[in-house]
């Protein structure tokens, strides 16, 4: 009876202020009762759809946000869905599982069909923390080595800017494949995974230009993986990073010298390697820049008619490059002091 004289209440207030002229006290009681009820079967209808009266509970349920009577068949409720391909749905009841059951043994695949929903969604960073809670809560889990891999290329896939940052990768504050290396090497340090992890570290590193810790990541792989197929690739990448430290010859001429001679003893070292080619390629560079360097610092010299000390870097220029074209312009310079001074 109540919510009949609610309902009437509503209904006529909204009449009341669409059509003014019409008045509540001259409607007919039996007329709002009956629309009233309407309504109200309506209201019940409805609601019936989505609540159930458990006998177990004695209470009403949603099915839709409530999980099963025990985790096992919780965790079936989740491998339905997830099989059909169902992914948002087996997100969904994974979470339930997690939520209702987190003591239950089956809350550790819960865990991991939270991650393998949301990795099957393209959430890959929200997939990659989902594993990582799983591996930190539910470390007796038998799936720690495939949620290992499964981070580990999620990483790649950051690395290789295969996928974009999400709005949590983005609040995290770090490159997310320079986040998920790193976890993946403290997580497991000596499975198959953690020396390509150190190495893709040193890599999301130098791509973010923090060369000082690319540097020591590189390091690591020399010398906590000795025998792991990246040492090569190790070597030949702390050479460019100690290039790029030096800022070229005209900034840190020592330090681009040590990056030249390193990259020409890992070509003596491994004759064979693929990197060969392209290491020698940087050693050209490098060695075109220190011409161009020495060439500059003699000219330099030269300005300030310091002509001794300028003739000592053009004449480095000429023996130590003589193929460069910095060695001809040494050569002209010379020529011209000499003339100069005579």
């Amino acid at each position: 009876m109540n919510v009949s004289i609610l309902l009437g209440k509503v209904y006529l207030t909204g009449l009341t202020k669409k059509h003014s002229y019409v008045k509540v006290e001259s409607m007919n009681k039996k007329v709002i009762s009956i629309l009233a009820i309407f309504l109200l079967i309506l209201w019940v209808s409805d609601v019936s759809a989505f609540w159930i009266w458990t006998p177990e509970t004695q209470r009403w349920i949603n099915p839709k946000y409530s999980a099963k009577e025990n985790a096992r068949l919780q965790l079936e409720e989740v491998l339905k869905y997830y099989k059909s391909e169902q992914y948002t749905l087996s997100l969904r009841e994974a979470r339930k599982l997690v939520s209702y059951f987190p003591s239950a043994r089956e809350a550790a695949e819960g865990q991991f069909y939270v991650g393998a929903s949301l990795e099957k969604l393209n959430q890959y960073y929200d997939a990659y923390k989902a594993y990582q809670l799983a591996i930190e809560k539910y470390p007796f889990s038998e799936r720690i080595m495939e949620m290992t891999q499964r981070q580990y290329e999620i990483g790649n896939l950051f690395l290789e800017g295969k996928v974009k940052h999400s709005w949590n990768s983005f609040l995290s504050g770090d490159e997310p494949a320079i986040e998920i290396f790193s976890s993946v090497i403290e997580n497991a340090p000596y499975s198959e995974f953690a020396a390509a992890s150190q190495y893709k570290l040193g890599l999301a590193l130098l791509k973010d230009k923090r060369l000082y810790e690319a540097k020591e990541a590189f390091t690591k792989v020399l010398d906590n993986y000795s025998n792991s197929e990246w040492l090569e690739e190790a070597e030949y990448q702390i050479a460019v990073v100690t290039a790029k430290m030096s800022g070229g010859f005209d900034y840190d001429q020592a330090g681009a010298s040590s990056a030249r001679r390193q990259l020409e003893d890992f070509i003596k070292e491994h004759p064979d390697t693929q990197l060969k080619t392209e290491a020698s390629k940087r050693v050209a560079t490098l060695k075109e820049d220190e011409a161009q360097g020495n060439f500059n610092t003699a000219h330099f010299y030269e300005k300030q008619k310091a002509y001794k000390s300028a003739k000592i870097y053009y004449q480095y220029v000429i023996a130590n490059h003589p193929q460069s074209p910095w060695a001809k312009k040494a050569k002209e310079r010379l020529a011209e002091i000499k003339e100069e001074n005579e």
